[in-house]
């Protein structure tokens, strides 16, 4: 539903199996913005909201006018169970702030006579929306969360209704515990479930009375970890499950709380806890149209989905998948189980009446609408906005898992089938051939295999950046890690070769000596190999016993320092000759600190004695090696 003009693309009825997919416009046409837009449940009616005024369409032919309501600032809308009463929900405005009143922003309207039949004050909009029982005779109304008031609303005994005069009144034992909720059952015979949270260390409890009897509960029961509860009846009113949920996990092993199930009946003779065999949230929970089963789909994922009799026992489960949302069809023949919202969109459906065997699996991706037909053989899924911002539209697959018609939209907000009577569709005896698809989905089924097709058709490989697409040359390393690999290893090999990887120099510590570099075994080798071969070419005969003559020194840049005596110390790769004759000039030094000693009169020891001896072969030896003072 677009929030301007269009409004919904009507099927005929699917049990001819034929479809012309005739738009219908109605009339009046939508010319400003819509809010609410909804059927009523026996699809009778249509209504819609104008910034003004809201429109009710009679649906029983094609969309034409009914009624007109002038009524500005309508927010939200609710039909009664059987179409005659339209509730509207509109800006609340605070009239005395002294004595905090506000405006009769409720309004109820009996659409058979046209007219208003009663109003009251809603600030809220969550929960606003009045119950009623299934044969419309009584209206119930939430006062202040302690009392519930009922209102007799047949027509026939009054045209309206005083509201500070109820028919019927419910209230809580304990001011000081108001309930959070409450929903009225769907048959004949109405009861009315409340329930009440937990407060000062008292349980929570759902208590279920018979209305208008409300001296004694026929079912309750009590139990913790209960801070909101879901409340669902099964379509004959005859049970109830109680979804409790907290919003923190006592046992910190999730984020999004604790679910617990439970299962009561309206006669009291059963009232118990389901029990589920695997740990996790509870996705979803739905009962079956025949009201004598009901699924559970609940865990971490992948998750179980069990079926359980109306006393709450298990009678099958499905293998573990991804799955959060299961659908019975109309006439409870068929089960849909699938995984939307955060998951893939996969969509399965069984044959409930033949020992759920698997119909078919298709996919329905980025689906936030998903509903069967009334006939029961098509499956609507849509894309809708805000949930979504693209991809906004609307498909039918047949039950068999067939795409038979699809429609985009700019901007899709809601959609829905028009409610119809399951008497208007025989049961199902076997699935009929799905009819031929519609050409907009023959389009999108081709274009979706020549997607397919292409993606199969291109070489798989390594993946390569954009910029690096298109070149024969081999990708370089772009990612993150590679980089800082190859980054980690340049600056190793910098640090064993002496130099600043900042900087890019060679190390040098002021005041210190230069770093000397070792020679390697083989580079030693190899030099003295290249001395010999210099001093062939040369032709200078090495004469015996005299000093050999000295290789120039291998000095690296800003290395070399000049020595206290005065000559010069040479750092990078050192010849043999260079390192004999720095320990020689090392203990000469040694020598002459020791005759300092002497001289100034301290005494020393033998060893000391015996290094100043050696003074005059110490000097004999650097003579040969070529050093002069």
């Amino acid at each position: 539903m677009s929030k301007s003009t269009e409004f919904f693309c009507r099927l005929p009825r699917s049990i001819e199996l034929t479809h012309d997919y005739e738009e219908i416009t109605p009339s009046p046409k939508a010319a400003e913005e819509c809010r609410s837009a909804l059927y009523s449940p026996n699809g009778a009616f249509f209504a819609y909201t104008q910034p003004n005024e809201v429109i009710v369409l009679n649906t029983k032919s094609k969309a034409e006018l009914y009624h007109k309501i002038e009524l500005p600032e309508v927010f939200d809308i609710y039909f009664s169970p059987q179409g005659t009463f339209l509730c509207l929900w509109c800006k609340p405005i605070q009239i005395n702030r002294e004595n905090g009143t506000w405006n009769n922003n409720l309004k109820i309207f009996n659409l058979k006579t046209k007219s208003l039949i009663v109003e009251w004050s809603q600030k809220h909009q969550s929960g606003w929306k009045p119950q009623f029982t299934q044969d419309e005779k009584l209206v119930a109304k939430n006062f202040n969360n302690k009392e519930i008031h009922f209102f007799d609303i047949s027509t026939s005994s009054q045209e309206t209704i005083n509201i500070n005069q109820p028919t019927h009144k419910y209230k809580v034992a304990d001011a000081k515990q108001p309930f959070q909720n409450f929903q009225i059952s769907p048959g004949l015979n109405p009861s009315v479930a409340i329930f009440i949270p937990e407060a000062s260390g008292k349980p929570a409890s759902v208590l279920i009375y018979n209305v208008p009897n409300f001296n004694q509960p026929t079912c309750s029961k009590n139990f913790f970890k209960a801070e909101r509860c879901q409340l669902k009846w099964n379509s004959l009113g005859t049970a109830l499950l109680a979804l409790a949920s907290t919003d923190h996990d006592t046992s910190n092993k999730s984020y999004y709380g604790e679910t617990n199930l439970y299962l009561l009946g309206i006669a009291g003779s059963y009232d118990s806890r389901i029990d589920l065999k695997r740990e996790g949230p509870i996705h979803d929970i739905t009962w079956s149209p025949s009201a004598r089963e009901f699924a559970v789909i609940y865990g971490y994922m992948p998750s179980e989905t069990t079926f359980f009799d109306a006393r709450g026992n298990a009678i099958h489960s499905l293998p573990t998948a991804p799955r959060n949302t299961i659908l019975y069809s109309p006439h409870a023949r068929y089960v849909l189980v699938a995984g939307f919202g955060n998951l893939q969109g996969t969509v399965d459906v069984y044959d409930r009446q033949n020992k759920f065997s698997k119909v078919v699996t298709f996919e329905a991706a980025n689906t936030s609408v998903c509903e069967w037909s009334p006939c029961g053989r098509y499956i609507l899924t849509a894309t809708t906005s805000p949930r979504l911002r693209v991809d906004n539209g609307l498909k039918v697959w047949h039950a068999s898992g067939q795409l038979v018609y699809l429609k985009e939209y700019q901007e899709l907000y809601a959609i829905g089938w028009k409610p119809q009577t399951i008497a208007e569709f025989p049961p199902l005896k076997q699935l009929e051939p799905a009819p031929p698809a519609h050409d907009s989905a023959r389009e999108y089924i081709a274009k979706k295999a020549a997607a397919s097709a292409t993606a199969a058709s291109k070489p798989a490989g390594a993946y390569r950046p954009p910029h690096a697409r298109g070149s024969s040359a081999p990708s370089t390393a772009t990612s993150l890690y590679q980089k800082e690999l190859q980054n980690n290893l340049k600056l190793q090999q910098q640090q064993r070769n002496g130099i600043n990887p900042s900087s890019g120099r060679a190390r040098v510590v002021p005041g210190a000596n230069p770093v000397e570099i070792k020679e390697s075994k083989t580079a030693q080798k190899n030099r003295k190999k290249r001395e010999a071969k210099k001093n062939s070419k040369e032709d200078s005969p090495s004469i015996e016993g005299s000093p050999a003559p000295s290789a120039a020194p291998l000095v690296a840049p800003a290395v070399a320092a000049t020595s206290s005596q005065g000559g010069v110390v040479v750092g990078g790769v050192a010849s043999l000759e260079e390192k004999k004759i720095r320990s020689l000039l090392k203990k000469l030094r040694a020598i002459e600190t020791l005759k300092m000693k002497q001289a100034s009169g301290e005494p020393l020891e033998d060893t000391q004695v015996s290094k100043i001896n050696k003074e005059d072969d110490i000097r004999k030896e650097l003579s040969a090696l070529g050093w002069n003072d």
